[in-house]
């Protein structure tokens, strides 16, 4: 059995489309269940590993169906499609040992050739992540949602409080080594929820389905090294249970490396007071 490692991903393909991994406890969240980052960054990889991969990942859909527990998971991996320039495939995380999937993905591959650049889009004026304090988080928060995988800096405070606007910047860098397209997918879930902008903290959220789109060139995102990125996120509505977020990585030059849309289900929850 042939094993591919990766900085924080190892991944042992088991047989023509079936691979197994070991995800730890640093991934994990409060609730018991795998941060919904992790599951986008394994998707790339697993997908970037396959034999018959053409070009590199451009754009991925993934559906949450159910949480993903820490420790070892099996990933099945299809193939829908290869053409000239763009492959489709599909992936499925589970538990190992279990038919029940987690996650399910559709990743886009492709050639991306030369062709003239234009952009409509600017990147939002915001302070030098050196200006800003390196973040202070509770200890419990410092163990889970991907907090071990990145540094984040901003100017409002964490956990948010409801403000009337779900429009945040903040810095963030890669603690696992220079940025690539798995660590840049795993940033498009690592913003707080815009839920709690208009809630505050006494609400709980899960990911529905997130997709992300990875405009920039595997080179592109590789030039940004050990560098802040600039994470801009906001909410447009909420209601029924769901609510939106929609949110632009931009790397400190004005280059857009990546957009994401997602879909977030919430309640609101009692919170006992403190004593």
């Amino acid at each position: 059995m042939a094993t591919t490692k990766t900085v924080s991903i190892p991944l042992e393909r088991v047989a023509p489309g079936r691979w197994s991994t070991v995800a730890g406890p640093e991934w994990g969240n409060p609730g018991g269940g795998l941060w919904g980052g992790y599951a986008i960054g394994l998707c790339i990889r697993v997908v970037e590993a396959e034999p018959q991969a053409v070009g590199e990942p451009l754009s991925l859909t993934l559906t949450y169906a159910a949480a993903l527990p820490a420790g070892p998971l099996d990933i099945r991996t299809r193939r829908l499609r290869q053409g000239g320039s763009v492959g489709v495939w599909e992936v499925e995380i589970l538990p190992a040992g279990s038919d029940q999937v987690g996650v399910h993905g559709m990743v886009t591959m492709a050639k991306r050739p030369r062709t003239p650049d234009f952009a409509f889009a600017q990147m939002p004026a915001a302070p030098e992540p050196e200006s800003l304090p390196a973040p202070e988080l509770p200890q419990q928060a410092s163990r889970h949602f991907g907090a071990s995988a990145f540094e984040r800096r901003m100017g409002d405070a964490f956990p948010p409080t409801p403000s009337g606007d779900s429009r945040t910047l903040a810095w963030a860098r890669s603690r696992r080594g220079p940025l690539d397209k798995a660590l840049l997918g795993m940033m498009t879930d690592h913003s707080a929820p815009r839920a709690m902008y208009a809630l505050g903290r006494n609400v709980m959220t899960t990911t529905l389905s997130l997709t992300a789109y990875l405009h920039a060139t595997a080179e592109e995102i590789a030039a940004v090294g050990d560098d802040f990125i600039l994470v801009e996120c906001e909410g447009r509505v909420g209601g029924g249970g769901a609510s939106d977020e929609r949110s632009s990585y931009w790397r400190r030059d004005g280059k857009l490396l990546a957009t994401s849309e997602q879909l977030v289900w919430y309640r609101e929850v009692r919170r006992n007071a403190p004593e």
